[in-house]
């Protein structure tokens, strides 16, 4: 073998590892995807530890049924011994008005106590979309900046957790509550709690 066929076949070589590294990347994420794991899963470091503090006001002109001004989030409504559902939403966010119906449909059923937090939003739209698709939650707080689901580990909007009566965040959804959800592992969680 002669040197200049050694560097040929070197610069074949260093020329063929760009699409070799990328038809592994490519297999690794294809298998990701298609491995049948739940999206909604999203791993947090929040699961088993206590929930951080969830102090937030009131959102502006929210109003209960009976017409009393709807209170914000307070240290009290977790780790009082009732388990809780904690929502981030938003009206600008499509997602949040799919899963709106299974959010009504808990609150319904009375099993758990269901808190809001409005995420980044402006007031009149949030009354606006409780005012149309129905207020499922006992208190609405508004992050109007984003730290508190920042601390609470947020992605973005729906997220939902379930709180246990100690202050204790037992699961994490991300994504819109589905039927399938409530069905699923979620529904599992709640009923652990809600007994």
């Amino acid at each position: 073998m002669s040197d200049a066929d050694g560097r040929v076949g070197t610069r074949r070589l260093l020329m063929a590892a760009p699409l070799v590294f990328f038809a592994l990347i490519a297999a690794l994420l294809g298998w990701r995807l298609w491995s049948g794991g739940d999206p909604s899963i999203v791993p947090s470091a929040l699961v088993g530890r206590k929930a951080p503090a969830l102090v937030l006001p009131p959102l502006e002109g929210l109003k209960r049924a009976d017409g009393a001004s709807s209170p914000g989030l307070t240290q009290f409504l977790i780790g009082d011994g009732t388990p809780v559902v904690v929502n981030f939403w938003a009206s600008w966010c499509g997602p949040c008005r799919i899963e709106h119906p299974q959010l009504m449909r808990l609150a319904q059923e009375g099993r758990i106590r269901l808190l809001g937090v409005n995420y980044k939003d402006v007031a009149e739209n949030a009354r606006r979309f409780l005012g149309q698709l129905g207020d499922p939650f006992v208190a609405v707080g508004v992050d109007r900046d984003g730290a508190t689901a920042v601390n609470w580990g947020v992605y973005g909007v729906p997220e939902t957790f379930i709180v246990d009566g100690a202050g204790i965040i037992r699961y994490r959804h991300v994504g819109p509550l589905t039927e399938e959800a409530l069905r699923g592992a979620f529904g599992a969680e709640l009923a652990k709690l809600a007994r």
